[in-house]
């Protein structure tokens, strides 16, 4: 229970109350490395919390993925316009080794929020930092040398480096695996 309720660390104000109402609604899940979690063309039903593991998030365009954005222990996930609009997704969620998942349905969240409020907060705060890293991403992308977009993850989420494929990592640093090699290379 102890570890489950590490993924508030990061809400220090949530009330105890709110935490065990959160918790008993999760569901625990164990993947096996590969196992897709979220199929692009579904719609998205769940929260995720990664608990131990990692897991990334990719589309696939003309046969090739490209890979948006990973996450690792102690993170949410989602497709996250899916399980906001209810539409289909457009994302394919993978577990990049043997991961251990909690998850929490849309329903549940949204009842819980109606008793909980904090959760709501709590819920919008994620929802914010999801925000943001997708703002960063877009302007990590569009305004950086490929050198400093590889600089920038190995000094800001060096676990990735550790646990993606290079290919998996050239798409999300959009560059090439040939780039990534001559890049590597000189540091």
């Amino acid at each position: 229970m102890e570890k489950i309720f590490g993924m508030f660390d990061q809400f220090p104000d949530l009330m105890t109350e709110d935490k065990i109402a959160f918790t008993d609604k999760l569901e625990l899940i164990t993947l096996e490395k590969g196992k897709l979690f979220e199929q692009e063309g579904k719609v998205c039903s769940y929260l995720y919390f990664v608990r131990s593991g990692s897991a990334r998030s990719f589309y696939v365009k003309d046969n090739k993925d490209i890979t948006v954005s990973f996450t690792l222990e102690g993170e949410f996930t989602t497709a996250m316009h899916s399980f906001i609009s209810r539409k289909p997704s457009y994302e394919n969620i993978e577990v990049m080794e043997k991961s251990v998942i909690a998850r929490i349905s849309h329903e549940s969240l949204l009842n819980l929020f109606e008793n909980h409020h904090g959760l709501e907060r709590t819920y919008r705060l994620i929802l914010e930092q999801y925000y943001i890293m997708l703002e960063e991403q877009l302007i990590f992308v569009k305004f950086k040398s490929a050198m400093d977009r590889y600089l920038d993850l190995m000094e800001n989420r060096p676990k990735i480096i550790h646990k993606a494929s290079v290919g998996q990592i050239a798409s999300y640093l959009d560059m090439s695996i040939e780039t990534l090699s001559r890049i590597r290379s000189k540091i």
